[in-house]
């Protein structure tokens, strides 16, 4: 590309995200999502810190209850989303408000056992957070403007990640785990009266003055969206995630088979900075790309991390691989909201969040199960070459499906066109 020519493509895609960012609702809502966003992010790894160091349990009762707390949000996650269809945000909030302050002004401060049952209930109400700000950025913006602006919540989410965990480990170090645990919580709870407050659209509205948010379209039977085609790409998303997790616990096994135990954090920063990086390139684009082969580029990436020879080596593959990471998340949220109608959105959404978590659950043990095997190499190659099958599989289903649409409209079309040849004649 020439100068002038990539200095025209910088400006276009530049043009893109100052469009998007210029509507107050997209605003709003990335400012939401990352207040939002955090607590739930540094929680995680607060919960694992409290139960190791002050209840002096394993890291395997650690992930006892990170597996618990999981399950029920994976659980929670297309229930909760149909009652935002049907009830509106305010009224789904508020009882996963009310739960999440009870349960967390008593988890930090209790035993092992009543621990892992607050969280896993906690979890079973859990404010679908990410449902909400995705459906209000989708709702605020154009469809030609809709991948850009959910590329910018993508990044929204790389930012929380790399920042929520850090914080809380920092606090952690500082003051009494329960301590922390609660007061992270208790932001959380604080984010969702927020959430309460403002109340963001969540569909697109008719007119000015309607409500979207409160008053969502016409309920639209599951059996008309829960198709094959929708179901394809949840195994997209949840394979993706399985290659996120397997690729978290490479890193991990990897750094420590180098002795270099404290270049963790760093490497897995350099990982979720090349997400960053990836996420606002793809936003940029001219046109989508297949959610398919954006996970076979993943999967293609991630193996070469397989021979990365010292942390150095290791964080540059990261980078590289990170780039793949957002983008093949954002295509499955963007043919996930092409797929179905306003008005089941956020159930949708909740069978993608809850497939992402799926995948991420199974995505760590089976690396961990390959580098117990056969060493950390393994556990890059082992979840590489599972990206690679599933994207060699959805790319396949889904261009026989176009062809077979394209196949329908032509025959419909030709249909059409049949009366007017014989009056014609």
């Amino acid at each position: 590309m020439t100068g002038v020519g990539a200095q025209c493509h910088s400006g276009w895609v530049l043009s893109r995200y100052r469009r998007v960012l210029a509507i107050p609702a997209v605003r709003q809502a990335l400012v939401l999502g990352l207040l939002v966003r955090m607590p739930i992010f540094a929680g995680g790894v607060v919960i694992t810190l409290h139960v190791v160091s002050h209840l002096g349990r394993s890291y395997g009762a650690a992930g006892l209850v990170s597996a618990a707390a999981t399950i029920a949000i994976a659980i929670s996650g297309p229930w909760r989303g149909r009652l935002l269809d049907r009830m509106g945000l305010r009224r789904v909030v508020v009882p996963s408000i009310v739960v999440a302050a009870l349960c967390w002004s008593i988890a930090p401060f209790v035993s092992y056992w009543w621990l892992l049952g607050l969280a896993a209930l906690a979890g079973l109400f859990v404010i679908p957070s990410f449902s909400i700000i995705r459906q209000a950025i989708i709702a605020a913006v154009p469809e030609d403007d809709r991948r850009t602006a959910i590329s910018l919540d993508s990044v929204a989410v790389e930012l929380s990640f790399m920042i929520g965990p850090a914080a809380g480990v920092w606090a952690a170090t500082v003051w009494s785990t329960d301590w922390v645990l609660f007061a992270i919580e208790m932001l959380g709870v604080a984010a969702g009266i927020l959430l309460w407050v403002v109340d963001p659209a969540l569909h697109e509205a008719p007119d000015e003055s309607a409500d979207a948010s409160e008053a969502p379209a016409a309920a639209v039977p599951r059996s008309a969206w829960f198709r094959p085609g929708f179901v394809v790409v949840l195994l997209g998303a949840a394979a993706t995630t399985f290659v996120l997790g397997g690729t978290d616990i490479g890193v991990v096994a990897a750094l420590r088979d180098f002795g270099a135990q404290p270049s963790i954090g760093l490497v897995l920063a350099v990982w979720g900075f090349g997400s960053l990086l990836g996420g606002l390139v793809y936003g940029g684009l001219h046109r989508s790309v297949n959610a398919f082969w954006l996970l076979a580029g993943l999967g293609l990436v991630t193996l070469p991390m397989a021979f990365a020879v010292n942390p150095l080596t290791l964080a540059l593959l990261a980078f590289v691989a990170g780039l793949f990471c957002a983008p093949t998340i954002t295509a499955t949220i963007d043919q996930v909201s092409r797929l179905v109608p306003a008005s089941a959105r956020g159930e949708a959404m909740g069978w993608h969040g809850s497939s992402m978590t799926a995948g991420m659950a199974v995505g760590a043990p089976a690396a961990g199960f390959a580098i117990d095997h056969q060493g950390w190499a393994a556990g890059f190659v082992a979840v590489a070459v599972v990206g690679l099958v599933v994207a060699l599989l959805g790319a396949l289903g889904t261009s026989s499906r176009a062809r077979a649409r394209r196949g329908r409209a032509a025959g419909a079309h030709a249909q059409a066109d049949a009366p007017h040849a014989v009056v014609g004649g």
